[in-house]
C-alpha cells in the first residue's frame, strides 16, 4: 500500500454521545459491581466494630466490673456471655467473609440484613435483661447505618428495618416469659422502642439517596452504549476500564481520557494528547489482524470524555509475564514473536508505525481455545511512513517519542523513522523475553537512550539460562543494529526467520494450554 496513506479525518467518527439512564435491577438497583464491592467492604468494617464493642462488653463484665456488683443474678450474666460470645462469633465470621469471599457482592449485602436483623435481637434481648431501658437504644442507630451502608429498594430496606425495631419489644416478651417482673406492659414497651420505628421509616429514604447517589455514579459512566465496571489500570493516555454493553451480553474494556485530566494540562499539552487519543483509535480502527487489538466504537460524551471502546483481553503483557515467571524458553519466545510480527506486517503494509512497541503493549491471551494468543496494544504513537513527525502536530522538535529501553537509535537522535524502527524494538523486547533484562541499562533515562545509539549490545545467549542457538543469537543482534538498513527488511521477514531457528522442541498449542491450566492453579 501507498505509503502516503492518509489516516481518517480525527474527528470525523467522534460523536457527541446521549446518555440515557440505565436499567436498574435487582436487589443492588442496577449498581455498578465496584460500589457494591465497596458496600461490601463497609459492611465488614461495621462487623468488626460490633465485634469490638462486644469484645469491650464481655472485658468490662469479666475484669472492670465485677459480677456480684453489676449483675446480681448470676443466670443473667451468664446469658449475657452467651449472647456476647454468640454475637462475637457472628460478627467475626461475617468479617472474614466479607473480606476473602469471592462470590457477588449482593450476595454478602443480602447477608448483611439478616445480620442487622440478628444484632437487633441482640439489643432487644439486652436492653430488657435486668431493668427497664432509659432512654434511647442503640437500635436505631444500627438501623440508619445499615440503611446507609447497604443499597436496596426501599421496600426491602423498610421491611427489614421495622423488623430490625420489632426487635425490641420481642425482647421484652422473651424476658416476660421467663418470668422477669420488671418488664412493664405493652404500651410502655412499645412507647420505648417508638423511636427505633421511627428510624425505620426514615431508613428507605437514606437508602434510596445512597442508592440514588450510585446510580448517578453508573450513569455518568455510561459511555454510549456501555456502563463502566471497574478500573483496569492507568497510564499517561488515561485509564482503562473494564465494561458492559447495556443491552448486549459482551463485555469489553474502555480506553479514555477525562476532562479533569486535560484540565491539569498546558493547552499544547492537551492538543497533543487529545489528537493522541484519537489517532490511536483510528489506527486500531483501520487494522484487521488478529493479533491486533480489536476496536468496537469511539467517541466523546456530552461531559467532553474521550473514549474508545476495545476487546476484553484475558491475559497478561510481556512485562508482567517474564517479570513474574522468569524468561521465556526460546521456542516460547519464537512463538510469541512470530504472531507480534504478523499484527505489524498489517500496519506496516498500511504505512503505518508502531513507534512504541514495548513487552507492556504486547498482550498474552487465551482467546476462546487458545493459550499464547499475541495482541498487540497501544498505537497512541501511530505515525504514517513518509511523514515528518513534527508535521503532525504530535511531538515537539527535537523531543523522544516511545520508550528508552526500546527506543530505536534513529528515534533517540529525532531523525526519521519507518517500519525499521519497530523492528529494532521487536528486537529488544525479544531480548527482555529471553533474558528477563533490557539491552541497555544506566542511572537515567538519558543514559539508556544514549547507550541505544552507540554501545554495542551483548548477545542473549550469555544472559540465559536456556539453550539458545548462535542463529536466534544472530537475529536478535540483527534487529539492534544501528544502522536501519542493516536490520531485517520487513517484519515479515523477521516472523519467517525466526520459524527457522533452531530449538530443542517447538512450542506448541498442547504446551500454551498446559502452561495456562499450571497458571490458574
Amino acid at each position: 500500500m501507498s505509503a502516503d496513506l492518509q489516516l481518517p479525518a480525527p474527528s470525523s467518527r467522534l460523536v457527541e454521545t446521549e446518555i440515557g439512564s440505565p436499567p436498574s435491577a435487582g436487589t443492588s438497583g442496577g449498581l455498578p459491581d465496584d460500589l457494591l464491592q465497596q458496600a461490601a467492604q463497609r459492611l465488614g468494617l461495621i462487623c468488626a466494630v460490633i465485634a469490638g464493642l462486644w469484645i469491650a462488653e464481655l472485658l468490662l463484665g469479666h475484669v472492670v466490673t465485677p459480677v456480684p456488683i453489676q449483675y446480681p443474678d448470676v443466670k443473667i450474666f451468664r446469658l449475657f456471655e452467651v449472647m456476647g460470645a454468640s454475637t462475637l462469633t457472628v460478627s467475626l465470621g461475617l468479617f472474614w467473609y466479607a473480606r476473602n469471599s469471592r462470590r457477588d457482592p449482593r450476595f454478602l449485602l443480602n447477608l448483611g440484613l439478616v445480620y442487622e436483623v440478628l444484632i437487633a435481637l441482640s439489643i432487644g434481648m439486652l436492653d430488657w435483661a435486668y431493668n427497664p431501658p432509659v432512654g434511647l437504644s442503640w437500635m436505631g442507630i444500627i438501623i440508619l447505618i445499615f440503611a446507609a451502608i447497604i443499597p436496596a429498594p426501599p421496600a426491602k430496606t423498610l421491611m427489614v428495618a421495622v423488623l430490625a425495631a420489632s426487635m425490641d419489644p420481642v425482647g421484652a416478651v422473651i424476658w416476660k416469659a421467663a418470668g422477669q417482673q420488671h418488664v412493664p406492659g405493652a404500651g410502655d414497651v412499645f412507647l420505648h422502642a417508638f423511636p427505633n420505628y421511627l428510624c425505620a421509616l426514615i431508613a428507605p429514604l437514606i437508602s434510596h439517596i445512597i442508592t440514588g447517589l450510585g446510580r448517578e455514579v453508573k450513569k455518568a459512566r455510561a459511555m454510549g452504549s456501555y456502563v463502566l465496571d471497574s478500573m483496569i489500570g492507568s497510564g499517561g493516555m488515561g485509564e482503562v476500564w473494564r465494561a458492559n454493553h447495556r443491552f448486549l451480553a459482551r463485555p469489553a474494556a474502555i480506553k479514555l481520557i477525562k476532562p479533569e485530566v486535560l484540565g491539569a494540562m498546558t493547552e499544547e499539552q492537551r492538543e497533543v494528547l487529545v489528537e493522541r487519543f484519537r489517532r490511536e483509535a483510528q489506527a486500531a480502527a483501520m487494522l484487521r489482524s488478529p493479533h491486533t487489538i480489536h476496536l468496537y466504537d469511539f467517541g466523546v460524551t456530552s461531559d467532553g470524555t474521550f473514549y474508545y471502546v476495545m476487546e476484553l483481553l484475558d491475559g497478561m503483557d510481556l512485562q508482567t509475564l517474564v517479570s513474574k515467571h522468569g524468561p521465556l524458553p526460546p521456542s516460547r519466545a519464537i512463538f510469541l514473536l512470530q504472531q507480534a510480527c504478523e499484527s505489524l506486517a498489517e500496519a506496516h503494509g498500511r504505512g503505518l508505525v508502531h513507534r512504541d512497541i514495548k513487552p507492556a503493549n504486547i498482550q498474552v491471551c487465551r482467546m476462546g481455545d487458545y493459550c499464547d494468543w499475541v495482541k498487540v496494544l497501544d498505537f497512541g504513537l501511530v505515525k504514517t511512513m513518509g511523514r515528518d513527525v513534527a508535521e503532525l502536530g504530535l511531538t515537539a522538535p527535537h523531543s523522544l517519542t516511545g520508550t528508552p529501553a526500546y527506543i530505536s537509535p534513529e528515534s533517540a537522535l529525532g531523525e526519521p523513522v519507518d517500519h525499521r524502527t519497530d523492528i529494532y524494538a521487536l528486537g529488544c523486547v525479544a531480548y527482555w523475553m529471553l533474558t528477563g533484562r533490557y539491552v541497555f541499562t544506566g542511572d537515567n533515562a538519558l543514559q539508556i537512550v544514549a547507550r541505544h545509539t552507540s554501545a554495542q549490545p551483548t548477545a542473549p545467549s550469555r544472559h540465559s539460562k536456556f539453550d539458545i542457538s548462535p542463529k536466534l543469537d544472530e537475529l536478535v543482534l540483527g534487529c539492534l543494529e544501528k544502522k536501519p538498513g542493516d536490520r531485517p527488511g520487513t517484519v515479515r521477514e523477521l516472523g519467517d526467520w525466526l520459524g527457522q531457528c533452531e530449538v530443542e522442541a517447538a512450542w506448541t498449542r498442547a504446551d500454551a494450554v498446559r502452561w495456562w491450566e499450571e497458571e490458574e492453579c
